[in-house]
């Protein structure tokens, strides 16, 4: 695989993409990730603080995770439809209002399960309309040859934040409450909302005169008329049905019966590491053909679910899951930057609200379906199935010329 990348002296320094119009949406969006990695941990240990009820709490998730599905695709036609830096903005503002009244709510020990599960679906709502705008508005701050150097920027700051908040959020908690915990990640809302307002207005979208559900349609035609595009986001939503429930269901199983909680915090720690390395390397790297490329690298994120099956010993999966990091960490970013690039401008938030639907669907099911799978078939035996299963899952798209050959 080394022959598909190359080193390369970069159109625009890395350091003028940080301190131009680009450098206040990465500072925005890295305060936004740090206070969602925080808010599931926060709000799980609040919850749990507070009542002790694991029903409560899948309850006050379940509230979160639903809107957010139902509602992804409106959101992605609203992005298309306003302008994106206005709608951050007020959804960061909205978010933070929600989060505040969580924590107004525990802090005054005044927890009722009701009020809790109506403003956790408002953010899980208003997350649905954020996500198609932050993957939209990439290509108005920075030019088409420096889309793939920004989303590595972005994936660098997303991994080391989703390492470190989840620390924070816990030490919060335990320390001064789950309450607290939710007031810091409500503030992180209003400061990403701040960063936004120094992004530039962009164009106004042409008024198209026509009805959500005729732009929703459209949408879906523009979706469906990108063969490529199909085909990568059924190859992700294969991957996800494959990966995410072994590895999160079956896979401290495994590794947690031979090597103990230590083992398994240790690899999802190296897989981390392994995200963030990759991340930060991949702002000096080229990808001649990063659809090609991208699904070559993400096949190695089979390798750590075929170290479960073979092994399942810590000191094995983790090195597994190191490399698997790297080649995860390729593929989003190949895959974000080469939509950005060749999806129209006019449909891009719905096309990617469209690529996000499919794939998310897939994990409430894996993560179902795992538990009894391992249960019926033994877990090592269904891991190293799944992993086969995701590599071939990565490759599939492969056998498309227009995957295999479209150039960055």
């Amino acid at each position: 695989m080394t022959d598909t990348v190359r080193t390369s002296e970069l159109p625009t320094p890395v350091r003028e993409l940080l301190t131009g119009r680009f450098a206040w949406f990465l500072a925005g969006r890295t305060v936004d990730l740090a206070g969602s990695s925080m808010t599931t941990v926060a709000l799980s240990l609040a919850v749990l603080q507070a009542t002790g009820s694991a029903s409560d709490l899948g309850v006050v998730l379940a509230a979160n995770i639903v809107p957010n599905l139902t509602l992804l695709l409106v959101g992605g036609t609203v992005a298309d439809r306003m302008r994106r830096r206005r709608l951050l903005v007020a959804a960061n503002l909205i978010s933070g209002a929600l989060l505040a009244g969580m924590a107004a709510l525990l802090l005054a020990g005044a927890y009722r399960l009701p009020a809790l599960a109506l403003l956790s679906f408002g953010t899980g709502a208003v997350s649905a309309f954020t996500a198609p705008a932050l993957r939209g508005i990439v290509p108005e701050l920075v030019p088409r040859h420096d889309l793939f150097r920004a989303n590595a920027l972005l994936a660098s700051s997303q991994n080391t934040v989703r390492i470190v908040g989840p620390v924070v959020a816990s030490v919060l908690v335990a320390t001064a409450g789950g309450g607290w915990a939710l007031a810091v990640d409500g503030l992180s809302c209003w400061l990403a909302a701040l960063a936004f307002l120094r992004l530039p207005g962009g164009s106004r979208p042409p008024a198209s005169g026509q009805r959500l559900l005729r732009e929703l349609a459209d949408g879906w035609a523009v979706f469906r008329s990108l063969r490529w595009v199909v085909l990568m986001a059924m190859s992700f939503a294969l991957v996800n049905a494959f990966n995410v429930g072994p590895w999160n269901v079956l896979g401290p199983e495994v590794v947690m019966g031979q090597d103990g909680a230590v083992g398994w915090g240790a690899v999802q720690a190296v897989r981390a590491a392994g995200l963030l390395v990759m991340s930060v390397v991949a702002v000096r790297l080229v990808f001649r053909r990063p659809l090609r490329d991208g699904r070559i690298w993400g096949a190695l994120a089979g390798l750590p679910l075929l170290a479960l099956g073979w092994s399942g010993t810590a000191w094995v999966v983790a090195p597994a899951a190191f490399v698997g990091g790297l080649g995860f960490s390729v593929a989003a970013i190949t895959w974000e930057s080469t939509l950005q690039e060749a999806v129209p401008q006019q449909s891009l938030s719905r096309v990617t609200a469209y690529d996000d639907l499919l794939s998310f669907l897939a994990i409430p099911l894996s993560q179902l379906l795992a538990g009894p799978l391992g249960r019926a078939a033994g877990a090592r035996e269904v891991c190293t199935l799944c992993g086969i299963g995701c590599i071939a899952s990565c490759v599939l798209p492969l056998l498309d010329r227009q995957v295999r050959t479209m150039e960055s």
